[in-house]
């Protein structure tokens, strides 16, 4: 049965060759997707085909690129091989992109993922020429059922001069209800407060809308996410998660916050994941999450119960999880919630519900300053995402990271960081497998002291220690953030030593 009922749309149905030359040279296209999850899948690849044939003619024919977050191989990457993207934000994780923006050929401007709808609403970007979104289904009346992912989907369908829908009926149709959409916003000086109070109340309503005048193709696709299988916590993973509780624990004890303690956030990857395993095996219950991303770790603590519900604007499971997912849907629904990333990531929301923010980085420096997006200060890996929006506006942040890369040849505890995302100022808690270091209420003396002892891996402390000492001694009138500043770039020359860029 067709997945499109909207008498209007139906016959803008179309095959993603047609609806790939709704897309001209030089356009500024806004693609659905975040974390692999509801990203169009036909569209990019006919689209990369066109760009190919005309590179070939000698004609030039790339594109501005943006997105809710990282998408996949058929969509960054086909795009990115056949050399189509001119610009990308606000986020990207795929490889191919990466080489391309770190060789100067394509333009990457990474913001915090609270801010690029916003920025677009301002006009910073300029105008959005095509809108490519995925959905799970159109409605009679036009409406849209969002798919796994919500990201800036809404922004770019309220503001793109041509829109193309892909309709997955891989998506489960029972989708129909994870979502709410916020339509309240307004730009300044009209701005009202957004009014959510708790992690899962409803704002908005399930649908995204959308101008059918505007929509100039409808392209039919049944195709999966690109799913991130995890692999199982290591020991370096679970002993982070293990200092990590327990300073929650102690956070408790002390009064700062309740048992069921506050909404979490969870950043993605392995030591996240195994934190969340840590939660689900400790005495914590009755949960909330406000975060980004549900991945699998966040399934399992639903299905056992400790956490109650989870808001955020995309899934990010692997097959195991999309599988699990998909057989017990009903079974989530009510207690997961997919928002726009203007509203997940929201600064004025975060601080309002008092989030646990739990990230990880490539690097710290003993002063407290994390380097979360570049290898050798002029390296993109992926980018800032949400981390920023999180750690700035949270009750409380972490930094977690194993204390050394590359075999241990490496310290990720560093005199100095060779790019910031995150200042001093905004870091509260740092942790290793080697331990935690709580930042709060430190000068700078006193937060490297402890992020050396804690945090540091033994085989470098000792080079730390006299690295401060010096740095001390060298100017004795500088001591409040004492530094050496031409060796203390040189500790990020292993990376280049061991070819990790």
């Amino acid at each position: 049965m067709s997945r499109i009922t909207c008498p209007v749309l139906q016959t803008r149905v179309t095959t993603p060759e047609l609806a790939a030359e709704q897309v001209y040279p030089g356009n500024s296209v806004g693609m659905s997707g975040f974390t692999g999850a509801g990203y169009p899948k036909a569209l990019p690849a006919a689209l990369a085909l066109r760009m190919d044939r005309a590179h070939r003619r000698g004609k030039d024919f790339r594109i501005g690129l943006w997105t809710g977050a990282s998408t996949a191989p058929d969509a960054d990457g086909v795009l990115a091989a056949s050399h189509g993207i001119s610009s990308r934000l606000p986020y990207n994780s795929d490889p191919t992109l990466r080489a391309l923006i770190n060789s100067g050929d394509v333009d990457y401007i990474d913001t915090h993922l609270s801010h690029s709808a916003q920025n677009m609403w301002f006009g910073f970007y300029g105008p959005l020429d095509v809108a490519v979104v995925e959905v799970t289904a159109i409605l009679p009346g036009g409406m849209l059922v969002p798919s796994s992912s919500v990201g800036n989907n809404k922004t770019w369908l309220d503001q793109a001069k041509r829109i193309i829908l892909e309709v997955n009926s891989w998506q489960p149709r029972e989708l129909e209800g994870f979502h709410d959409i916020y339509y309240g916003a307004a730009l300044p000086p009209d701005r009202k407060p957004i009014q959510l109070t708790g992690a899962m109340d409803r704002i908005g309503e399930p649908y995204l809308r959308v101008d059918t005048a505007r929509v100039v193709a409808v392209v039919e696709t049944n195709r999966p996410d690109r799913n991130s299988d995890f692999t199982a916590p290591d020991r370096s993973s679970q002993a982070i998660a293990g200092h990590l509780l327990d300073f929650l624990r102690h956070e408790v004890k002390a009064g700062r916050m309740p048992a069921s303690l506050l909404p979490l956030q969870s950043g993605v990857g392995n030591v996240s994941n195994a934190v969340l395993a840590g939660l689900d095996a400790s005495e914590f219950t009755n949960l909330l999450a406000f975060t980004e991303v549900i991945q699998d770790g966040m399934l399992d603590l639903l299905d056992s119960g400790t956490l109650r519900a989870a808001s955020a604007t995309s899934f990010g499971l692997s097959d195991r999880g999309v599988s699990r997912f998909m057989a017990n849907i009903d079974a989530y629904k009510g207690r997961i919630l997919l928002r726009s990333e203007e509203i997940s990531n929201h600064p004025e929301l975060v601080r309002r519900l008092g989030v646990i923010a739990m990230n990880g980085m490539i690097e710290a420096d003993i002063y407290g300053n994390v380097n979360s997006t570049h290898i050798m200060g002029s390296a993109i890996m992926n980018g800032i995402g949400g981390s920023g929006d999180f750690a700035r506006n949270a009750f409380l942040n972490f930094f977690l990271s194993p204390s050394t890369a590359k075999n241990g040849t490496i310290s990720a505890i560093v005199p100095m960081v060779s790019h910031v995302d995150h200042t001093e100022h905004d870091v509260q808690v740092i942790v290793t497998e080697q331990g935690l270091a709580d930042l709060r209420g430190l000068s700078p003396k006193h937060r490297a002291e402890r992020v050396i002892r804690h945090c540091a891996h033994p085989d470098f402390r000792d080079r730390l220690t006299d690295y401060i000492q010096r740095a001390q001694a060298a100017r004795p009138q500088a001591r409040h953030t004492p530094h050496l500043l031409d060796e203390a770039l040189g500790w990020h020359q292993g990376y280049l030593d061991t070819g990790r860029m």
